[in-house]
């Protein structure tokens, strides 16, 4: 699996997400909410990857979680997946995901993660050599 962009057309954090993926030549999917329905599958892999589920990923100061007045303690969980479905607006953005890793929002310095590892391992030797060590 290779990385995902998980995106809204007007997200300033999105554009800053794809801007470095390009940036640092690495190979991403860019999938916009706007247009793509996600899967279910897809909800179910960023729980999984997610450390804490639903309180995570969704975005609690959204328009559509406030224009939905919704209960997320009172949902079960396939209903609150079925609901992410529906309304994919309810979803954090930009949301990076492999299939090892996920990273919600951006953050400059952990999206780093995202780097093969040989390009983290030269620039820590970088920073070594340039520190004296």
């Amino acid at each position: 699996m290779a990385v995902i962009l998980y995106s809204t057309t007007g997200c300033t954090s999105s554009r800053k997400a794809r801007a470095w993926l390009e940036d640092n030549h690495i190979p991403f999917t860019e999938r916009n909410l706007d247009i793509d329905r996600i899967s279910r599958a897809e909800v179910q892999h960023l729980l999984v990857l997610s450390e804490r589920g639903f309180d995570d990923i969704l975005s609690i100061r959204s328009k559509a979680y406030l224009r939905l007045g919704i209960a997320t303690d009172e949902l079960t969980t396939a209903q609150m997946i079925n609901l992410i479905i529906r309304e994919p607006h309810l979803l954090r953005r930009p949301i990076i995901v492999d299939e090892r890793r996920v990273q919600i929002g951006f953050h400059p310095d952990e999206i780093r993660r995202f780097l093969p590892r040989d390009v983290r391992a030269m620039a820590l030797q970088q920073a070594q050599l340039l520190a004296g060590f």
